[in-house]
């Protein structure tokens, strides 16, 4: 009788073992991130046939969060939840030009109406339906109150933080967002910081959640400041208060990873010569509402 109680504890203890690591882990995330993810870009015509997808977004909907031992866990689990279920709703429309071209209305009235994708009940954890608001604005920023979350939600469009090629895992999360914030705020197209002139030329999500990172613009700068190279940081730190802070127009165009075509030309004598096409997005800007990402 006690050895068939020892084999039962032996079966608890290496079910344990084995399930919470499977609910913590996101290697299977990663996989899907490092084949489809160029340089922040995402190559959804790829993506969207993939069923490793699927089994990720399944793995996500029957994960309870609450058993999930550590915060940093927890909140990588939700950012890996935002961002799958993202890339999920993209793929289901797939292909549109912007994630705005899937709100009711676009994205003022949809915003206004509340029904824009973040607002819809398209997301599922623990098998029961949420939306994408509800993890970054319920979830992520008042629970976790880590500003370095808005370097690593990726709302699908140009302007916002590069998707990561790999999974955010506990164990690295701390490098991970501070790694984002570096690579963030060193694409000029999206940051931009002119020492001489002290004018700052910033993204939007400082604006829009200007209070996560300190709220007035020279405290946003000082938590900028330590993402930024030693020169620029040291002029900041030195005096924030004389900067210009600007903030650039939002880019809603989809993220979308076009690979090099090469389109043959005639010329005279019938050689042959190759060019590449490139497509320029038009800008955006972006209405501010706590409902958006």
């Amino acid at each position: 009788m006690n050895f068939d109680y020892l084999l039962l504890a032996v079966a608890i203890v290496l079910f344990a073992s084995v399930s919470v690591p499977e609910a913590e882990s996101h290697g299977l995330f990663t996989d899907i991130l490092a084949d489809y993810v160029h340089e922040g870009s995402v190559d959804y015509k790829s993506l969207c046939t993939d069923e490793r997808l699927n089994r990720y977004i399944r793995q996500l909907a029957e994960t309870n969060p609450d058993t999930i031992a550590s915060d940093e866990a927890r909140l990588a689990f939700w950012i890996n939840a935002y961002n799958a279920y993202t890339l999920k709703i993209i793929c289901d429309e797939y292909p549109v030009k912007s994630i705005n071209d899937l709100h009711f209305g676009g994205l003022i009235v949809g915003t206004v109406l509340k029904k824009t994708v973040w607002d819809k009940d398209l997301v599922e954890i623990n098998n029961r339906k949420t939306t994408l608001n509800t993890i970054e604005h319920k979830i992520i920023r008042p629970i976790f109150k880590d500003p370095r979350a808005h370097f690593a939600l990726v709302c699908a469009s140009k302007s916002c933080p590069p998707l990561r090629p790999e999974a955010f895992e506990a164990e690295n999360l701390d490098e991970q967002l501070d790694d984002q914030g570096r690579i963030f705020l060193s694409d000029e197209f999206k940051n931009s910081f002119d020492i001489e002139k002290r004018q700052a030329h910033i993204s939007k999500i400082f604006d829009w959640y200007s209070k996560d990172f300190g709220g007035r613009d020279e405290k946003v700068l000082e938590f900028l400041a330590g993402f930024l190279p030693e020169d620029i940081a040291n002029k900041i730190s030195s005096d924030p208060k004389s900067w210009k802070v600007r903030h650039k127009d939002y880019d809603w165009s989809l993220n979308d990873y076009k690979p090099e075509t090469k389109q043959p030309l005639p010329l005279k004598g019938g050689k042959l010569w190759t060019t590449m096409n490139q497509k320029i997005s038009s800008v955006l800007p972006r209405w501010e509402s706590s409902g958006m990402s």
